[in-house]
């Protein structure tokens, strides 16, 4: 079975085809700046260098023929037919309380997507055009969609409910859903496969670090907490968002400084975090090097904020799990950064969290131990593959008919 994997953006279609039988990657680009004056598509496939193209692309179904396009082409491609594959795999956002696994995508899941709009106003109408996209050319195609906020759906109402008037939930469904969850359910099962241990017997939290953050306490193998809530803003100090704050500071930025709403928003969302208090950058590349080579006092001062808000989640993660067995760090800082995994780790000894520098310090593309043999708690590096675990979930759904 081949699954073309699709991760629809506003403005881009990120894309990998995969064949089933062998996990192999038989090609991935992304098609980017979509509706712009001057549009971007990458392609790359074992026998072919990843080379970016300028176009204009006015719709995502432009965008989608073009990939489909560059899978068939007599030169580069990969495929002799479109027919060769054999389902769609999306990346989809939110659908609020309504599933609780991967799903098929009927007008049902359409419903409930717009239903969800005004949860992810950015994501959903994206998602919803890499849907449309697919059926305009390969309407025969089965497609199934990953949720992002599905694995979440297993949290306790304790930990998903906020202290606000409760006909605020019961009407308009505020309350904690959470992102990120196909990364964190797959790091959490290639840990338990790693170690050779049950899954459910573990008492995990993982870590997934990139621009957008995020963590997640896992017992008996489902999500019981995690950071993110009713929106991706909350939790963690994050690329450009904020993380967690004093909720009157934007009602205090609107009273006294004279803020719009939109202007708060974009404060919060895009101006904030890493790049807000560093003045640097929201890149942690950059941020690293700033503090490696030039001991930039503000990129360090924005680290060790970052570093403290990951210590304090951890600890109150420990505290809801009763314990620990496994700290997993993930996503392109979390894989990527040593000296943030070390300020995380550092002085963590009553939590049986034992750092091993030296093999901290090395890099490797495979799963890493990052603890030493006294350490009660195992802590790992692994590679997320969030596409990998949406193809394995359209599989199981088309073999399931």
């Amino acid at each position: 079975m081949k699954v073309l994997v699709l991760n629809c953006g506003s403005s881009s279609i990120k894309y990998q085809l995969i064949n089933m039988e062998s996990k192999d990657l038989m090609a991935e680009g992304i098609a980017e700046k979509i509706g712009e004056d001057i549009a971007l598509f990458t392609y790359k496939s074992p026998n072919f260098t990843k080379k970016k193209r300028e176009m204009v692309i006015d719709n995502h179904e432009q965008g989608l023929q073009l990939i489909l396009e560059a899978l068939v082409d007599p030169e580069k491609g990969v495929l002799k037919s479109l027919e060769e594959i054999d389902a769609v795999g999306h990346r989809l956002v939110h659908a609020g309380e309504h599933y609780s696994d991967a799903v098929v995508v009927t007008d049902h899941v359409v419903d409930v997507m717009i239903e969800c709009i005004s949860l992810a106003p950015l994501h959903n109408p994206a998602n919803l055009k890499g849907i449309e996209a697919v059926k305009a050319s390969m309407p025969n195609c089965p497609q199934c969609g990953v949720f992002d906020t599905a694995y979440h759906q297993t949290m306790p109402a304790h930990a998903y409910l906020y202290p606000l008037p409760l006909e605020y939930y019961h009407t308009h469904k505020i309350r904690r859903y959470g992102f990120h969850g196909t990364s964190h359910k797959y790091v959490s099962m290639k840990a338990a496969e790693f170690l050779g241990k049950d899954l459910a017997s573990l008492k995990i939290i993982t870590c997934h670090l990139g621009n957008g953050a995020s963590m997640t306490a896992i017992k008996d193998g489902k999500s019981i907490d995690t950071s993110m809530g009713l929106t991706p803003l909350e939790g963690l100090m994050m690329g450009t968002r904020c993380g967690d704050l004093d909720p009157a500071i934007p009602i205090h930025m609107q009273q006294q400084l004279g803020m719009s709403v939109e202007e708060v928003n974009n404060v919060l969302n895009k101006k904030s975090g890493m790049l807000g208090l560093s003045h640097i950058s929201n890149d942690m590349r950059q941020i690293k090097d700033e503090i490696l080579t030039r001991h930039n006092p503000k990129a360090i001062q924005a680290h060790d904020v970052y570093c403290y808000k990951i210590k304090k989640y951890i600890g109150s993660y420990f505290a809801a799990l009763n314990g620990l067995d496994v700290l997993i760090f993930t996503g392109g800082v979390g894989e990527r950064m040593p000296i943030l995994r070390e300020q995380v780790c550092r002085d963590m000894d009553s939590l049986g969290i034992k750092l091993n520098l030296e093999e901290n310090a090395r890099f490797t593309d495979d799963i890493q131990v990052l603890s030493t043999p006294e350490s009660k708690v195992t802590v790992l590096k692994i590679p997320t593959n969030e596409e990998l675990m949406i193809a394995l979930e359209t599989q199981r759904l088309v073999k399931q008919g």
